[in-house]
C-alpha cells in the first residue's frame, strides 16, 4: 500500500506544477504575437501536458521505488519547478526571453533527469523520452517566437 501512496504523491506533484502553470494562460497578448508556421493550435496543449504529467509522475515513482530520494528525484523536482515557472513567465509576465531562459534550463534538467532515470530503471527513462522531446520542441517554438517578436 505504501508504494501506491507514493505514486499518488508523484501524481499530485506533477499535476500541481501543471495547475500552477495554468494560472497564466494564453491571452490577447499571445494572440497578437507573430508565430512560426509550426506553432500548434492552443487546444492541443492541455491533452499533451496531461499525458506528459502522468508519464513523468509514473517515471519518478518507479525511480523512487528503486533508489529512494536521491539525485535523480531531486533533479526531477528541480525540473518540475522550472516547468511550473514557464507559463507565468511567458503568458503572465509576457517575458519571452525570461521564458526562453527558463525552458533552456528546463530542457537541460529534463535531459539530465532522463539519463539518471535510465541508470536506475530503463522503463522510467523511456517514460521520460516523450517529455524530453516535447520540451525540446517547445524550446524551439519559444526561440522562434522570440526571434519573430523582438
Amino acid at each position: 500500500m505504501h508504494r501506491w501512496k507514493s505514486l499518488v504523491v508523484f501524481v499530485l506533484l506533477a499535476f500541481g506544477a501543471g495547475a500552477f502553470g495554468s494560472l497564466a494562460l494564453p491571452d490577447a497578448w499571445y494572440a497578437s504575437l507573430s508565430k512560426p508556421p509550426f506553432n500548434p493550435p492552443n487546444w492541443i496543449f492541455a491533452p499533451i501536458w496531461t499525458g506528459l504529467y502522468i508519464l513523468m509522475a509514473f517515471a519518478a515513482w518507479r525511480v523512487y521505488g528503486r533508489a529512494g530520494v536521491g539525485t535523480a528525484i531531486l533533479l526531477w523536482g528541480a525540473q518540475l519547478a522550472l516547468n511550473a515557472a514557464w507559463s507565468p513567465l511567458f503568458f503572465g509576465m509576457h517575458w519571452i526571453v525570461g521564458a526562453l531562459a527558463d525552458i533552456v534550463g528546463l530542457l537541460t534538467l529534463v535531459l539530465a533527469t532522463t539519463l539518471l532515470f535510465f541508470r536506475h530503471d530503463r522503463a522510467a527513462g523511456l517514460l521520460m523520452v516523450p517529455y524530453a522531446l516535447w520540451v525540446a520542441f517547445a524550446s524551439v517554438l519559444n526561440f522562434a517566437i522570440y526571434r519573430l517578436n523582438t
